[in-house]
């Protein structure tokens, strides 16, 4: 059975709760912004920390930090508070703010190396267009930071990868928004495989 592909909310929801990923109360509350604006009866402050309340259990972020990086946010304009007419109050991130998550959760990207290899290769294909600008902005981020995760390449615009790695190529692609011209496909055989596995260290 395939496995399910993740949204780019769960992806996020996952890296905010890792333990291996130094969040820090604001960062965490951003990654909160980018699943969904919080939508509020009331003040504002006290309304975040009630709709959070799900994280305030962990140590980290207790009631003062949540308070503090509201502030610290608002006054850095990574999220605005607007008020609804219906009287609720709405915070959300600003463009500066949605900048900054996908700074964070690039930067933060990692592909998990497995304790046994299951004997599959995941072939990264993509063939994204030379415009508009952004696409090869989006091009040149893709294939450093695949180089980064440890891909090692066969041809111009194919990549493979010996561990699990489709959720985070994934929020890759679709945080540039090019998941249309990315392929990835997993196989069991490749006709080279033993020169590459020597690249991977495998046997």
């Amino acid at each position: 059975m395939s496995k399910k592909k993740k949204s780019l909310a769960e992806i996020i929801d996952g890296f905010r709760y890792s333990d291996t990923i130094p969040a820090t109360t604001a960062k965490f509350l951003l990654g909160f912004l980018a699943i969904a604006p919080i939508l509020l009866v009331g003040a504002a402050t006290p309304g975040i920390l009630s709709a959070t309340k799900s994280f305030q259990k962990r140590k980290w972020y207790s009631k003062k930090k949540v308070a503090n990086a509201v502030r610290n946010l608002k006054q850095r304009k990574l999220i605005e508070i607007i008020e609804e007419k219906d009287g609720k109050i709405k915070v959300q991130l600003t463009n500066k703010g949605k900048k900054r998550i996908k700074d964070f959760y690039f930067d933060a990207l990692s592909i998990e190396k497995p304790k046994k290899w299951d004997r599959k290769w995941r072939i990264l294909i993509f063939d994204i267009p030379s415009k508009p600008k952004i696409f090869n902005q989006a091009r040149e981020a893709l294939r450093s930071k695949i180089k980064e995760l440890g891909f090692h390449q066969m041809q111009k615009s194919v990549w493979v990868c010996p561990y699990e790695c489709e959720d985070e190529i994934l929020l890759v692609a679709e945080l540039y928004k090019v998941q249309k011209h990315i392929e990835i496909l997993t196989v069991e055989k490749m006709l080279h495989e033993e020169s590459i596995k020597r690249k991977f260290n495998l046997s």
